[in-house]
């Protein structure tokens, strides 16, 4: 696995040695052209990179990585790039790829100094978009930009990218931290993210196979997810919120003592909720059309409720001509999005156009088969409902309605 940490170092899967190449001169003398001190070096630690510190990173988060190795995977780690073998047994292999990053989300993560978390909102946008192709996940690569290289900070970054990896059942195979000194203030960084998965060519989900009456069947979200930060954060500020304020008793002045969080929130500051990490579906959903398979019957697409929410994410699994039609009032809305509501004058509409209305993901699937896939998501530990069905766009007039 390739690894570049530091100035702007790689990390990846580097090929076995080829035991037929020469050797070195035992009698040549020892070249000192990669001492880490003089000039060249020096110069270089002046002007704000620290290839140590770059080094030390990857000492830091050389166990995490390796604990998502898949055994395709060839090779180990310092490569100048990353090489990984397809899964046995394929007719016809697609490779299916995806990117994206985190977000204004990092925000929130560098308010309350925690880093352990945003590497998991980044393999899920980008591995749960190659599921709704119906693909499997093989390998990820992130992009770490940093202000200055904080060798245990970068390494908790990285080792919740593992921790996504490791959930989304691929392997981090490489990735670069790239420190910019004088372009970024040193507190600061970015993420991005590559995945790439696998699919056989006649399982490919392109859009096409939803039929008028297939049912929609929603998966609970953990909370916010990864969109939409940069409205949350402006309206915590404008109502002059701390991040430390503890949330239960922030939602009961809110939305009134009545209400009351999940019970997996009741405990947390309003920070730590919004840092809630976002859920991870790929493999919930591999076992899903497995058991869909099995009962006779198979996955007809999966909708990555991300940026748009749902009127702008779910449209684009149907084929021209069909339409979604759900009913808002068969899942709840969580309580964070009820809060950001509250605040910031949005309806419930509002929140389900601008967020993921509590639904990470979406999928049509045959309507006798309902049951089928919501049992098969609750034997993965996730919450689903039967939330609307597919309709001829005639009967609608538009792509996507609520009642």
């Amino acid at each position: 696995m390739s690894e570049g940490r530091g100035s702007s170092a790689k990390r990846g899967a580097a090929p076995a040695a080829n035991p037929a190449a020469p050797t070195a001169n035992p009698a040549a003398p020892a070249a000192n052209l990669g001492a880490k001190s003089g000039g060249a070096w020096d110069a270089y630690r002046g002007a704000g990179v620290d290839i140590d510190a770059g080094e030390r990173a990857v000492e830091l988060m050389r166990a995490s990585v390796a604990a998502t190795r898949r055994p395709e995977v060839i090779g180990g780690l310092g490569g100048f790039a990353s090489a990984m073998a397809l899964p046995p047994g394929m007719r016809e292999p697609v490779l299916v790829s995806s990117t994206d990053g985190v977000g204004t989300k990092i925000a929130i993560a560098l308010a309350l100094g925690r880093f352990d978390t945003v590497g998991r909102d980044l393999v899920a946008m980008c591995a749960d978009d190659l599921v709704c192709a119906g693909a499997e996940p093989l390998f990820f690569l992130d992009y770490v930009a940093v202000g200055r290289v904080f060798p245990e900070r970068v390494a908790a970054i990285v080792g919740s990218v593992a921790d996504g990896c490791r959930l989304a059942g691929c392997s981090l195979i490489g990735g670069e931290t790239a420190e910019h000194p004088g372009l970024m203030e040193p507190e600061e960084f970015d993420l991005a993210g590559f995945c790439v998965g696998v699919v056989e060519r006649d399982r490919l989900l392109d859009g096409t196979a939803a039929r008028a009456g297939d049912a929609l069947i929603g998966i609970g979200a953990s909370g916010l997810h990864s969109n939409g930060f940069s409205l949350v954060r402006r309206i915590v500020a404008d109502a002059g919120l701390d991040l430390g304020e503890g949330y239960a008793d922030l939602v009961s002045r809110i939305l009134g003592p009545e209400t009351t969080p999940e019970p997996e929130m009741a405990q947390l500051s309003l920070g730590e909720v919004l840092l809630t990490p976002t859920l991870i579906y790929s493999q919930a959903i591999l076992g899903l059309r497995r058991g869909l398979n099995e009962a006779g019957s198979d996955l007809h697409g999966v909708a990555h409720i991300t940026g748009g929410g749902l009127p702008g994410n779910v449209p684009r699994v149907l084929p021209e001509g069909l339409s979604a039609r759900l009913y808002p009032s068969v899942w709840p809305m969580p309580s964070i999005m009820r809060l950001i509501g509250a605040l910031g004058g949005l309806s419930e509409a509002e929140l389900r156009s601008t967020f993921n209305g509590g639904l990470g993901m979406v999928c049509v699937v045959p309507a006798d088969a309902a049951k089928t896939a919501i049992s098969s998501l609750e034997e993965d530990g996730l919450a689903a409902w039967q939330v609307g069905e597919v309709v001829p766009m005639d009967a609608l007039g538009a792509r996507y309605s609520e009642s």
